[in-house]
């Protein structure tokens, strides 16, 4: 089945085109993209040695991964409607610096707070580059043609810090302290400063309104008090408190939600729902973030805690998967001549459910066969890419120009907001299940290593090395077993999630069909 692709347009008038400076501005603004990118794969790869130096609780350990993102999910859209007011420019080199900072805070924490603290503040200025780049890209580079190529370069340098994260992470944890992984951000920092004020222009919204401050802090309450919820249920302890922390998060979100219904100037334009294929399209990215993130964590405490790879090995290993990945970019153009980019968008969720599927094999048959484990990210990854570059062309597609902008920070936030999602509610799935199964082999311990043991496989590694005899070796078998049965359950889980939405996309679109009045207009797919 042919389809035209929507962003087929008529030709523009005559603009003006990019100059030199607009270029080397466009490399300048690779740097923060790059920088973002490489956070989550090089924190991945930290998180053995976190616990083995800081030893978080399961709780302090999820919020370590995902805080950051939650942060950049929840406040995107506000910083979105912060950059029309102050200024692009002006706000991409706040966040910039406050980031670096993050970093610095991150780097040298002696405890699981201060690092925590760090990666909060990190999340917050991280929501400011983004959207700065993004609106930067469109006001710089006028031309269609040219800013077709400019978003290309700027898509290419989130692969490409995926491409090189895991290795320059691995080489930093071979020769240095896990810290030594926040401390990239400084010298990108220090070059973009220099030359940003140089080479890139300002722009903002000259007929912006007032800044909706109670509703984005609404937005931002309301999420950080469900994930606090979710992660004293995580803990196993607080069970009343994280009752009452649901209640107010979901009663803050339901203020928001009716808020910005009403508001004349909302941060989230309402129209922009009213398309299905933008239903769709958030679903699946949403959704398929979700099995992502939530397994990559546990996928890089897998190779190295079960399979005993170092941080190096283990980075260098996760390189096929990203080439997977960019493979998948590379191939969905090609598809889109003969298929709708729903169904391409389709094809990619049931790819990746297959990968899923592979790991929870992998992790249930008699030997852990890393081969096997590194085709099963290689599947799921080649799948991940058409999901997210179609779901991101439908919504796009499907808006009004002059309010693309905010499409593209509906769609990150949707991203952002499933891969933290992910994170919490996958991470904490994994943390019970690894409790449960481990409990058993800890007893005999003393009391504070059986506590010790019940937190997390590095703990009960940690642990297992202080007993005598083979009473450790023991102790290993068993944690490791559990940490396998919860990464089965988590992958089971996540591929569960990717086929509801599958299924949900195709039963919806069949019915959407049926009833089509005859002649009705056609929605671009």
């Amino acid at each position: 089945m042919s389809a035209t692709s929507p962003l087929d347009v008529e030709d523009e008038p005559a603009v003006q085109r990019a100059t030199r400076r607009d270029w080397i501005g466009l490399l300048a603004l690779v740097l923060p993209c790059f920088l973002v990118s490489m956070d989550g794969h090089v924190l991945n790869l930290a998180a053995p040695r976190i616990v083995t130096d800081l030893r978080p609780s399961g709780s302090q350990l999820l919020w370590i991964m995902d805080g950051y993102v939650f942060m950049v999910a929840g406040s995107l859209l506000a910083m979105g409607a912060i950059g029309d007011r102050i200024g692009r420019r002006r706000l991409l080199l706040i966040g910039v610096t406050f980031f670096s900072g993050g970093s610095l805070v991150a780097a040298f924490a002696d405890t699981p707070a201060e690092l925590i603290g760090g990666r909060v503040l990190m999340g917050l200025s991280g929501a400011a580059l983004m959207p700065s780049t993004l609106a930067l890209i469109r006001g710089m580079f006028a031309d269609a043609r040219q800013r077709t190529v400019a978003l290309g370069v700027w898509s290419a340098s989130f692969s490409l810090g995926g491409l090189l994260g895991p290795v320059v992470a691995g080489l930093l944890l071979h020769r240095f302290w896990w810290g030594s992984v926040f401390l990239l951000a400084v010298p990108v920092t220090l070059l973009l400063l220099v030359i940003g004020p140089l080479v890139l222009p300002e722009f903002r919204d000259p007929a912006a309104t007032r800044f909706d401050v109670l509703g984005a802090a609404q937005s931002l309450l309301a999420l950080l008090a469900i994930v606090y919820a979710i992660k004293r249920v995580a803990e196993g302890r607080g069970l009343m408190t994280a009752a009452v922390a649901a209640v107010v998060g979901i009663g803050l979100a339901v203020i928001c939600i009716r808020r910005q219904r009403r508001a004349a100037t909302p941060m989230i334009e309402p129209d922009l729902f009213r398309s299905p294929l933008v239903r769709y399209a958030l679903l699946a990215s949403t959704l398929t973030f979700f099995a992502l993130n939530g397994t990559n964590l546990l996928l890089a405490q897998y190779l190295q805690w079960v399979l005993g790879l170092s941080p190096l090995q283990a980075g260098l290993w996760t390189l096929p998967s990203v080439v997977s990945y960019l493979a998948g970019t590379a191939i969905g153009p090609v598809l889109v001549a003969r298929f709708s980019r729903l169904q391409i968008l389709a094809g990619g969720l049931l790819t990746s459910v297959t990968g899923c599927t592979v790991f929870v094999a992998v992790i249930l048959g008699p030997v852990s066969n890393l081969a096997v484990v590194v085709t099963a990210s290689v599947i799921f990854a080649f799948g991940l890419a058409p999901v997210y570059t179609m779901s991101t062309d439908l919504i796009v597609a499907n808006t009004r120009p002059e309010r693309a902008g905010s499409a593209s920070a509906v769609a990150e936030t949707g991203v952002e907001l499933g891969g933290a999602l992910g994170i919490a509610l996958l991470g904490s799935l994994g943390v019970t299940v690894y409790r449960t199964v481990v409990a058993g082999s800890t007893d005999g311990l003393a009391p504070d290593a059986a506590t010790g043991a019940r937190q997390t496989l590095g703990d009960a590694l940690a642990v297992a090395g202080d007993l005598p005899g083979t009473r450790g070796d023991d102790l290993i078998a068993h944690a490791r077993s559990a940490f396998e049965a919860a990464f089965a359950v988590v992958c089971g889980t996540a591929s569960l999630v990717m086929l509801a939405a599958l299924a949900t996309i195709v039963v919806l679109t069949v019915r959407s069909r049926r009833v089509r009045p005859e002649g009705a207009a056609v929605v671009r797919r």
